[in-house]
């Protein structure tokens, strides 16, 4: 009969820190999805107490914004470091910062409520203004720019990612049914046609980031 060892002999735990939560919570997030995350499962994964993760995060939506900032980490910043027209530049780093989002469609419904506040998430807003100030647009309107033209990158994310949980493609198809049979008396549904469905999802993001680009550089905010 084998003796159990005494907890002396066991190896010490590593000591928890916000790094190493929000490390093991993208982990669990690449495995098992985003709602494996939870105070209890990341306890278990890391041989703790749920309560001692809370001295750490006040809360789920709070760990979610952790580990979305740690995947911004991954956003292409370097066009606001080239050359070249500013807008198309700026467009480059909204599509990496969508295209991160569209990785993890449930990261992205979060985002929508959680919003981040690390080092990744402010190296981003703070490429954004760049371009935004390198194109000649008034601070006070660049301000206010910036949140909406990540709104329209991670809404985009969250309505058009695709996971298990969602309604199939054919959906879409049963949507452009609908749309030829209300055309009948919908005379301005019936002028665009199937235009409304028309465009690759990338061509149409660059459109809407270029319309909220062109419109936050010329309006004023008063």
């Amino acid at each position: 009969m084998t003796a159990s060892r005494s907890r002396r002999e066991r190896p010490a735990k590593p000591a928890l820190t916000s790094d190493g939560i929000v490390a093991c919570a993208v982990g669990i997030m690449r495995a098992e999805g985003l709602k494996k995350v939870t105070m209890r499962r990341l306890a278990q994964e890391l041989d703790t107490g749920p309560a001692s993760l809370y001295v750490y995060f006040a809360n789920t939506d709070e760990l979610h914004a952790a580990v979305l900032d740690e995947l911004l980490g991954t956003v292409d910043l370097s066009p606001a470091r080239a050359t070249g027209d500013w807008r198309e530049r700026l467009i480059e780093v909204l599509a990496s910062y969508t295209a991160v989002l569209f990785d993890h469609p449930g990261l992205a419904r979060s985002a929508l409520v959680a919003r981040p506040s690390g080092t990744h998430y402010f190296e981003l807003v703070e490429a954004v203004l760049a371009l935004l100030d390198e194109g000649g647009v008034p601070p006070a309107q660049a301000a206010w720019g910036v949140d909406i033209l990540l709104q329209l990158g991670t809404s985009t994310a969250a309505e058009h990612a695709r996971d298990n949980d969602e309604a199939p493609e054919e959906d879409w198809s049963a949507f452009g049914q609908v749309l030829r049979d209300v055309s009948s008396t919908h005379p301005h549904i019936a002028a665009v046609g199937t235009d409304l469905l028309s465009g690759a999802p990338a061509e149409r993001l660059s459109w809407g980031f270029r319309v909220l680009i062109n419109g936050i550089a010329y309006t004023p905010r008063s």
